[in-house]
């Protein structure tokens, strides 16, 4: 789907929910740049702001092949930096850590994140007969760290094989990463 595209298919819903007093669109597990730009510009017509949400691969990139840092840069340049914020969603935090550069420009866009509690792939995720609910405490420090790293990211929950083990882990962690700054 092209970007032209992307922007005609969620108009028409952007446009009801702007009709219906909504302040703020929200996309998140996109795989694409293009569905992204898409979206923020329909949203952008309307004059909404937009939350922009990215799923990344085991190896820190979008399923399309794209990094995250040339998806959000793309995504900026081609709507005039349109979306209000971005966030990662539907990955582990070991799957997209590594590519999250401090002090950059494209990672200051960052405020949310909802990861998985599994570290398994989309794939192994997809073939399994079970539910993996990885390690609530560990995605908690992971969440901790990111927050260190990058303390704009306010935005924090869950994504697939989470629960309320997994958001009271987080809580606990990232209020010590709080009270310490």
């Amino acid at each position: 789907m092209s970007a032209a595209q992307a922007r005609a298919y969620h108009a028409w819903q952007i446009a009801i929910h702007a009709e219906a007093g909504a302040d703020m669109v929200s996309a998140y597990t996109l795989t694409h740049v293009e569905e992204a730009i898409g979206i923020a510009g329909a949203a952008k017509d309307e004059g909404l702001p937009c939350a922009i949400s990215f799923t990344l691969e085991t190896d820190g990139r979008l399923p399309s092949g794209q990094r995250l840092k040339e998806a959000i840069l793309q995504t900026d340049a081609e709507t005039g930096g349109a979306p209000a914020y971005y966030l990662v969603n539907c990955a582990h935090p070991t799957h997209f850590a590594h590519v999250l550069e401090e002090g950059a420009s494209w990672t200051a866009r960052l405020r949310g994140l909802r990861a998985n509690a599994s570290r398994r792939s989309h794939a192994e995720l997809d073939a399994a007969a079970d539910l993996d609910a990885g390690d609530p405490a560990e995605l908690g420090q992971l969440y901790r760290t990111l927050r260190r790293r990058l303390p704009q990211i306010t935005i924090l929950g869950g994504c697939c094989g989470t629960d309320h083990r997994h958001v009271d882990a987080i809580c606990l962690a990232c209020v010590a990463v709080d009270e310490a700054a």
